[in-house]
Parts: C-alpha cells; sequence; structure tokens
C-alpha cells in the first residue's frame, strides 16, 4: 500500500480504495439530525396508545350477544304494551272530538286515548302538554 498525501491507496493487484484518515483529534461518530427525533417518540406513543385500544374478538362477540339481547327484550316489551293497548275500548265519539278539537290525525288520536285507558280528559291533557 502506498501513503500519498494522508490518503492510503492500494497498489497493484489490490482492488483500487480510497481511504480517508485523520490524523488528528478523538473519531467522533457522525452526528445526526435532531429536528425529527420527537416525532418519532410521538409515532411510538400513538402506536402503543392503539395496539392497548385494540378489541379482542371474544370482547366484540360478548358485547354484540348483550346488544342483540337486550335489544329482542326491548322488541318483545314493545309488543306486550302494543297487546295491552289493543285491548283498551275506546268509543268512536271520544276518537272523534279529540281529531277535531286537537287537528290530530286518526292514528294520533286513537294511540293518545288507548294510552290513558280511553279517558278523553286525560288523553286531551297529554296532547296539550
Amino acid at each position: 500500500m502506498a501513503r500519498l498525501g494522508g490518503i492510503d491507496m492500494a497498489t497493484e493487484g489490490d482492488v483500487e480504495l480510497e481511504l480517508e484518515t485523520e490524523t488528528s483529534g478523538p473519531e467522533r461518530p457522525p452526528e445526526k439530525p435532531r429536528k425529527h427525533d420527537s416525532g418519532a417518540a410521538d409515532l411510538e406513543r400513538v402506536t402503543d396508545y392503539a395496539e392497548e385500544k385494540e378489541i379482542q374478538s371474544s370482547n366484540l362477540e360478548t358485547a354484540m350477544s348483550v346488544i342483540g339481547d337486550r335489544r329482542s327484550r326491548e322488541q318483545k316489551a314493545k309488543q306486550e304494551r302494543e297487546k295491552e293497548l289493543a285491548k283498551v275500548t275506546i268509543k268512536k265519539e271520544d276518537l272523534e272530538l279529540i281529531m277535531t278539537e286537537m287537528e290530530i290525525s286518526r292514528a294520533a288520536a286513537e294511540r293518545s286515548l288507548r294510552e290513558h285507558m280511553g279517558n278523553v280528559v286525560e288523553a286531551l291533557i297529554a296532547l296539550t302538554n
């Protein structure tokens, strides 16, 4: 190897490589740009948070079954309420009175009367409030 002005050069038969050598001072690692370090830390925090919040499939299945059960109970209760209301007898005159005085549809007037067990006064008070 031949030395030429601080640069080592390979001689004949060797692959030509140039290596720079420092002649003075301790070696320092090259400095990295620091402006994006905080971004990497923020990204790490976000991904950690997302991993912690992932929903496991078993939890999802449990939640879906609870929601399904609740909906079926509400639907059943609503059907039972409708059956009870259908049993209530109402007078045709009361129905027409509420329809004309309150200017509402036949279905709304009938519903109000049935909810108040056929009592015209209570049905009218409920509709005005």
